[in-house]
């Protein structure tokens, strides 16, 4: 498949949850997610996300689970939420096989667009495993910057996965929609 297939966008539905946990998880876990270049394997095991979560997330006000679809197929899917004035993005999962063809930076796109020019937010945040150099990269090409603002990992919530190290935490990435009219450039 090409990257400039059409791609269409949905909101999810609670339908919608037994293929989102396999999507996700093929993109993250286990054997599969080893034709990809997201894979978390060598790090944890277990579930990448927890049904009743992506439900609540699902309901609950100011949170869109977006869907990726190619000729009515799920291909890609990406949580995004308002929370504490910004735009916060999550759960991005391509299929492992179409990584690397576009799909994921147009799913990005669209949820930027959905944080800057629906919700009105002046920038999107996300977490990210610290150890995660190449998929940091990926984000700081697509705008994002290192905010060195670390989380802990949620050790001993199954529900997030069972790590397979001690030393994971997650680092705070951002990006800026809109720059502030004092920074803009005025012709000369």
């Amino acid at each position: 498949m090409k990257s400039m297939d059409p791609l269409d966008f949905r909101d999810a539905t609670l339908e919608d949850i037994n293929p989102l946990v396999a999507l996700v998880t093929s993109a993250y876990r286990g054997e599969v997610s080893r034709q990809g270049w997201t894979t978390e394997a060598d790090l944890l095991d277990g579930q990448r996300i927890d049904p009743e979560v992506l439900g609540q997330d699902i309901a609950r006000p100011h949170s869109r689970i977006l869907i990726a679809e190619r000729n009515g197929s799920m291909v890609a899917c990406a949580h995004v939420s308002q929370e504490n004035g910004a735009g916060y993005f999550g759960m991005f999962s391509v299929r492992p096989e179409l990584q690397g063809s576009g799909v994921g930076k147009r799913l990005l796109a669209e949820a930027e667009r959905v944080a800057s020019e629906e919700w009105q937010l002046p920038r999107m945040c996300m977490t990210v495993i610290d150890l995660r150099s190449e998929l940091i990269a990926f984000y700081e090409r697509r705008g994002y910057r290192r905010t060195g603002i670390t989380r802990p990992f949620p050790y001993g919530d199954e529900r997030y996965g069972i790590p397979r190290r001690d030393d994971l935490r997650f680092e705070v990435l951002e990006k800026s929609f809109h720059t502030p009219p004092f920074l803009k450039q005025t012709p000369t």
